[in-house]
């Protein structure tokens, strides 16, 4: 079994028997916990689930969306067969001031890439997505919207800190997503990767998707070992990266469980 399936499993599992009970903003009523958090060494193991199917290339699109293209066009995400953020495009086409629009406003990548290469001890190396003045001119509020970098004996590591996460689809994407990308800038910085912790302030499982969840928690003995993730050793630039360069070596995994989104 898979680190991640196990650590995955655990939390699903106490957010039933132990979730608190209540509404919130979509509608549908959530099981939750506060302050859940799974850790992985990414130098022994990729996190991604087993227990179903999570679609990798539409993560690493997602993901590149944001931090390489620095977008908020939708449409440039449905011209590569993604679809996630359909349900929340605006009349422009676009999410607003959101995600990769603030990411390239205060070119937080270029100057994340210049501290880990200039000045690794730096305490101060963070991506923020959480900048108030253009919170409500966006689509939707950031989820995953903080990461904190740190480099220890040569090894770059990565606290990523979501506010929302729903535990039956977002959480399995977001974190192979950012686990792709301590890979990604790990090798044009000249680092191995080392730690990356996924802390969730709010975790969520939606009523409707309780059925589909002790369906994967059924299937935890037949969970498989971890893939292997494959980056192009010869990109040393982060923004020549696509998502050719970035693959899954002998991913496992059961079937997919079909939930709902929660808009």
């Amino acid at each position: 079994m898979s680190l991640y399936d196990q650590q995955y499993l655990d939390i699903a599992a106490r957010i039933l028997e132990q979730g608190y009970f209540d509404q919130n903003r979509t509608g549908i009523p959530t099981y939750k916990l506060p302050h859940q958090i799974m850790q992985f060494d990414l130098s022994q193991e990729f996190p991604i689930l087993t227990t179903k199917k999570v679609a990798f290339k539409t993560a690493v699109r997602e993901l590149l969306w944001i931090f390489k293209e620095q977008s908020n066009d939708v449409r440039r995400l449905q011209e590569q067969n993604v679809h996630i953020w359909d349900e929340w495009m605006m009349e422009d086409g676009t999410i607003g001031t959101s995600y990769g629009w603030v990411v390239k406003k205060y070119h937080q990548v270029d100057h994340l890439i210049e501290q880990l290469k200039t000045n690794p001890q730096d305490r101060r190396m963070m991506l923020n997505l959480w900048q108030i003045p253009y919170l409500d001119t966006g689509a939707l509020y950031p989820c995953c919207f903080l990461t904190m970098w740190d480099v220890t004996d040569g090894r770059l590591n990565c606290m990523l800190v979501q506010r929302s996460g729903d535990w039956g689809l977002g959480v399995p994407f977001n974190t192979t997503q950012y686990a792709v990308l301590v890979h990604l800038l790990a090798q044009v910085t000249g680092f191995q990767p080392g730690l990356f912790s996924h802390v969730i302030n709010n975790a969520h499982i939606y009523e409707n998707q309780v059925e589909g969840i002790r369906t994967q928690l059924g299937r935890r003995d037949q969970a498989f070992d971890a893939p292997k993730l494959w980056i192009n050793p010869e990109i040393t630039d982060f923004y020549q990266f696509t998502d050719r360069d970035i693959k899954l070596i002998g991913y496992q995994h059961l079937d997919k469980i079909k939930m709902e989104v929660a808009v």
